[in-house]
């Protein structure tokens, strides 16, 4: 996935943000993927989330951030 104007692949806090408002079940693999390798990544998808934490329809947030509480550490 293209995100917003960038011009490469990292998984920044934008692409992160890009990935789970408006990606497609591949993209959200991808980040899955990352996320699953890399404990930053992790760290950046939970700091994204809790941005969005207050607003209960948010539930794309809601569900990455208890998918890391739940699935990171392994």
């Amino acid at each position: 996935m293209l995100h917003r104007h960038l011009a490469h692949e990292r998984f920044t806090l934008a692409a992160i943000d890009d990935v789970i408002s408006r990606g497609r079940q591949s993209d959200w693999f991808d980040l899955r993927h990352a996320a699953l390798d890399d404990p930053g990544i992790r760290a950046d998808i939970v700091r994204v989330c809790r941005a969005h934490s207050a607003d209960p329809y948010a539930q794309r947030y809601h569900f990455w951030v208890h998918y890391v509480e739940e699935h990171g550490s392994r």
